[in-house]
């Protein structure tokens, strides 16, 4: 149950039922995440603005690697309701139930390509410590793998875009939805 106030589809107007109505038409339905923001309806706007950049913008970091960094982000901070989404979402890449429920319990144990090990303990360590020892070290790595100077940003906007998040579900205590937050448009 949230902490908070939240207007339901059923009683909202205005503005809000218009942001809810272009909600349900991109995505499919409307997610908690966004309802828990429902008494300030223009920040759902900037927030789904945000997101869209952040997750499908074009980038040089594939889809995959944004949601497998998200989960990480989300598992660190022990938000099961961003772990279960982006899980779901990542699943839709790895086709691969068994290696996402891995990354989960400890990405260090799952055999990956270097360069997804090193983005997925860069997500982890920026949001356990963001001003940890050795980042500078850990960006060099990737950039001798080939990861350009963008894709080292994009990389921490998705981070630093789940930590936010995670604050926003934890911090008015948004729930899972009773379908279990599967039916997504990714």
């Amino acid at each position: 149950m949230p902490f908070i106030e939240v207007i339901p589809y059923e009683k909202a107007e205005g503005e809000l039922k218009q942001i809810y109505g272009q909600l349900i038409e991109a995505r499919g339905k409307l997610a908690a995440v966004h309802t828990i923001q429902s008494l300030n309806p223009p920040t759902i706007v900037a927030h789904m603005d945000l997101y869209l950049k952040v997750m499908f913008g074009k980038s040089p970091l594939r889809r995959y690697q944004r949601e497998m960094m998200a989960v990480v982000v989300s598992a660190a901070n022990n938000c099961s309701y961003c772990v279960r989404h982006h899980a779901q979402a990542l699943n839709l890449h790895w086709k691969d139930s068994q290696k996402v429920d891995q990354l989960i319990d400890d990405y260090r144990r799952l055999p990956m390509k270097q360069e997804d090990q090193l983005l997925c303990e860069l997500a982890e360590k920026l949001t356990l410590d963001p001003a940890f020892d050795g980042k500078e070290k850990l960006l060099d790595k990737l950039k001798l793998l080939g990861l350009t100077d963008r894709a080292l940003l994009d990389a921490t906007l998705v981070i630093a875009y789940f930590n936010f998040v995670n604050r926003i579900v934890l911090g008015l205590g948004v729930a899972l939805e009773a379908d279990g937050g599967s039916g997504y448009k990714y």
